[in-house]
């Protein structure tokens, strides 16, 4: 039997990790501190892991924190082109032992892993989360931890989902399908925002038998280093995947000409994986097999509020979904669409509530926000921000300030357009910039039709309403405007095995991360028959002489 065919064996049922809420005086609060403090103090070092082994190029980059960007965490090796060419030595190297070990092998790794990260790492990778992508410890604790826990042990189900999902077979024969890994290699490349989503870009694919090269980004190397060092203690063969930091393109000028480039699993910005798909395309003829091209992009997520919606819900989840990690996720709401019956009380009680945020080092747990990414998303941001000053039908009604002087840090801003067409609704700034549109109570349902026209994005949107007609509405009008449709809750938090997780148009490929529907792409299914008693006359009986 192939490793990849199904056998009766049945992996454990899987159940969401229970997040942790570090209250003050807890065990679990005063070992993270501890965690915190010590990682701080110690400048790390991020070298690339060939085949297993450690390289060191000398070419360094400094990660460092966002909220104090004096203070280095990690100087990153960054990889050459000579090291891609190995890393590719490496995991073709890898791939026939690793294609052929049984999948309850492979299962038992990922699943050795979930434990570890779920018990003695967890509090090494939320420290690195936080101090290198500063995230607070809520939001490094549903991500770094049970998020990416969730993904190792849920995949695993859903691979054993796959494998027993075997055809009929008809008298005198058996079928039955061989769900193959790739014949190349995949290229992973994850994003700063999710620890979470690094982990699951290249296990995903190796779980289902492939080798990977991963190239995460520069701005959290210190947590992907950590995940690469988890993985080989759980027993990870050297060479399945292989850990490459530094320029992309440095990365993509080797592997995207090579005749094994097998597929891409890759979460990023709209403009980067659109211009990967133009390399692939460019180089198809010199491929071995099509390549699967998986991406998860953009997003400028709505909430859109009925006359009916109760008024307190809607702004708490324009402030959870809007603010939250400083608005760094591909989900977060930065469009509101508001009655103007609701407006005044809606934007009073946002007014109210964004003053009482706070802001600052992660490290101190009564901040709701940290510093956003770097000097590039902050140069973003101000000229986001400068735009709302400068245009004369757009009001900053909260928020607006800016500071650079210690860290990245930008205030949660909400901004009122009078223009249904402005790029403050359309454009992505990743940041915590919310952009509101009131409209007449009248025109809902015209309302529904310029949420979906006005983004060229399709990633999550929510209804608050307490009509349901009127909610049923929304979420037929907006049937193709999210991959991720909420009701009466924030457009955020998709939680593996509960709310599969993708959007299409200019959000991606709508894989579902989270799902099997995102682990069938990184298999090539065969389907093999066997008759038992093959016919010994060409001849069929309605050839015979009447």
């Amino acid at each position: 039997m192939g490793a990849g065919e199904f056998s009766a064996a049945r992996p454990p049922m899987p159940v969401n990790e229970p997040v942790r809420d570090y209250a003050p005086g807890s065990s679990e609060r005063e070992r993270l501190l501890a965690t915190l403090k010590g990682m701080e103090s110690e400048r790390h070092e991020a070298p690339l892991v060939i085949g297993g082994g450690e390289v060191r190029t000398g070419d360094l980059y400094q990660q460092v924190l966002p909220h104090r960007k004096s203070h280095v965490l990690a100087d990153v090796h960054q990889v050459r082109p000579e090291d891609v060419e190995d890393a590719i030595v490496a995991a073709k190297g890898a791939q026939a032992e690793w294609a052929s070990t049984p999948w309850q092998d492979r299962a038992a790794i990922f699943s050795r892993a979930a434990d570890l990260l779920a018990g003695p790492w967890r509090d090494r990778v939320n420290a690195a989360t936080m101090l290198g992508q500063s995230k607070t410890v809520h939001q490094a604790e549903i991500d770094a931890a049970c998020e990416l826990v969730d993904f190792w042990r849920f995949n695993v189900a859903y691979m054993h989902r796959i494998y027993s999902d075997q055809p009929l077979s008809g008298a005198g024969m058996w079928n039955r399908m061989d769900y193959r890994p790739l014949e190349g290699f995949v290229l992973a490349i994850s994003p700063f925002n999710f620890t979470s989503i690094a982990g699951n870009l290249t296990s995903s694919c190796a779980l289902m038998g492939n080798v990977v090269l991963w190239k995460p980004a520069l701005t959290a190397t210190y947590s992907g280093q950590l995940l690469m060092e988890l993985l080989m203690e759980a027993g990870l063969p050297p060479g399945v995947i292989n850990l490459l930091h530094g320029d992309g393109a440095v990365v993509g000028d080797t592997v995207f000409k090579h005749p094994d480039f097998g597929g891409l699993h890759f979460t990023g910005s709209t403009a980067v994986f659109k211009h990967l798909w133009g390399e692939i395309s460019a180089n198809v003829d010199g491929y071995r097999n099509y390549p699967r091209v998986v991406g998860e992009t953009g997003g400028k997520d709505f909430i859109v509020a009925h006359p009916s919606a109760d008024v307190q819900q809607f702004v708490t989840a324009v402030i959870r979904g809007g603010f939250e990690y400083q608005g760094q996720k591909c989900s977060a709401a930065s469009r509101i669409y508001v009655p103007s019956s609701m407006w005044d009380e809606v934007s009073e009680r946002l007014v109210a509530e964004v003053k009482t945020i706070r802001m600052g080092d992660v490290s101190d747990l009564s901040n709701f926000m940290g510093a956003v990414i770097d000097d590039r998303a902050f140069a973003k941001h101000r000229g986001a921000i400068d735009y709302a000053q400068r245009s004369s039908n757009a009001e900053i009604i909260v928020g607006g300030g800016i500071d650079d002087s210690e860290g990245y840090f930008v205030e949660p801003t909400i901004i009122r357009t009078e223009d249904p067409q402005s790029k403050l609704l359309s454009e992505e700034f990743f940041g915590p910039i919310v952009t509101a549109y009131v409209y007449e109570d009248s025109k809902y349902s015209e309302t529904l039709e310029l949420v979906d026209a006005t983004s060229p994005y399709a990633l999550t949107g929510a209804i608050f309403s307490n009509d349901r007609a009127a909610v049923a509405e929304a979420r037929d009008t907006l049937r193709y405007s999210a991959g991720n449709f909420y009701i009466n809750d924030k457009p955020t938090g998709a939680v593996v095995g509960q709310q599969p997780f993708g959007g299409a148009r200019g959000s991606g490929t709508d894989d579902k991360a989270g799902s099997m529907w995102n682990l069938i792409r990184w298999v090539a299914p065969r389907t093999i028959k066997e008759t038992f008693n093959p016919p010994t006359d060409y001849r069929y009986p309605y050839m015979d002489e009447a």
